[in-house]
């Protein structure tokens, strides 16, 4: 049988990137790492070393398919934001990313048979406009933020804060399409 493209991530939002460009992974199997940053651990690190760990997890599982894994990380500064996990940290991130500017890195990871191994790291830097608290309120009681990264989908009714973006759009929606296909393509995965 030939290797299978296992894509590390229940995100819904992974694999709508991935069928835009026609794509569409064999198997679901979601990582179940612990995410938590280390002791000063700086944010390009983190989402490096957080896609590597969902890829080697589910590799472990399926030695002989091409294992896809991305992580992506929110900061301002060398301040990491959480993945908000309900309205009140959705309204948090907000007020602190109002008015600033705000780095998006997404990690990408692939392995593929026999463990060949393929990294990259996309960085896209955005300013978001200032917030008004009704903006604010609306969009944390709107539930879109939750469970993602910065408390925001830059995809969805957040787009329009977002006054400036230098870099990957799809990166910050949580997969670098280019950088993705790069990887399967150098590691010799044919679509089928």
């Amino acid at each position: 049988m030939p290797p299978r493209l296992v894509l590390a991530s229940e995100s819904p939002r992974r694999r709508e990137l991935l069928a835009s460009i026609g794509l569409t992974p064999d198997v679901i199997v979601p990582a179940d790492i612990d995410e938590t940053p280390m002791k000063d651990e700086l944010p390009r690190r983190l989402a490096a070393r957080l896609a590597a760990a969902k890829a080697e997890a589910v590799a472990a599982l399926h030695p002989d398919d091409y294992v896809l894994a991305a992580d992506t990380v929110v900061s301002v500064g060398r301040r990491i934001l959480p993945k908000a996990a309900d309205a009140r940290e959705v309204a948090e991130c907000l007020r602190l990313l109002s008015g600033r500017a705000h780095r998006v890195v997404t990690g990408v990871s692939l392995r593929g048979p026999g463990g060949r191994r393929g990294d990259r790291l996309v960085e896209t830097r955005l300013k978001m406009r200032r917030l008004t608290e009704a903006d604010i309120v609306a969009y944390a009681a709107s539930g879109e933020g939750e469970g993602k990264a910065g408390g925001y989908g830059i995809q969805g009714r957040a787009g329009a804060f977002i006054l400036s973006l230098s870099g990957s759009w799809p990166a910050v929606v949580g997969l670098p399409l280019h950088e993705t296909e790069a990887l399967l393509t150098g590691q010799g995965w044919r679509r089928p």
